[in-house]
């Protein structure tokens, strides 16, 4: 990123019940350097209640990304997927899918869900930090200016 370009740190939520997978994702990201604030929720209700800011977080930060995991109690990624999709005010969040199975993206596509992109875990450093450091380009394409001349 150019020294001009000022900005924040990328607001990432991370939906992954595995304390592990997730432990991992956050060191996969430090090593990546690449500057966020990573808010990790553990179930697919509490993910729903942290995007529509009810409750607890009623002050969380609209994120800029969603790591996604498949296999989540209460309410499995799918269904989140879907509620992201039709709801106006977060449908444009990019989605990362983390999944232990091929078989989530085929059913995914099939049901015509977008997803910005998806990885396979367990999920090497390098196949996660180029990932992450595409969509975190897009993502400052899209949402910081470049600087007045």
């Amino acid at each position: 990123m150019p020294a001009e370009t000022v900005g924040r740190p990328m607001e990432i939520l991370l939906v992954e019940d595995t304390l592990e997978d997730a432990r991992v994702t956050m060191d996969a990201l430090q090593q990546g350097e690449i500057k966020c604030r990573v808010t990790l929720v553990r179930e697919g209700e509490e993910a729903m209640v942290f995007l529509h800011r009810e409750g607890i977080f009623s002050r969380a930060p609209r994120p800029d990304l969603i790591l996604l995991d498949m296999q989540l109690p209460k309410k499995d990624g799918r269904q989140i997927l879907e509620e992201i999709r039709v709801d106006d005010r977060l449908k444009d969040i990019p989605v990362v899918v983390l999944t232990a199975s091929e078989v989530h993206k085929v059913v995914l596509q099939g049901a015509g869900l977008h997803v910005d992109s998806y990885m396979t875990k367990p999920v090497s450093w390098e196949q996660f930090i180029r990932v992450v450091k595409q969509l975190r380009q897009c993502w400052i394409d899209r949402v910081i200016l470049p600087p007045l001349d």
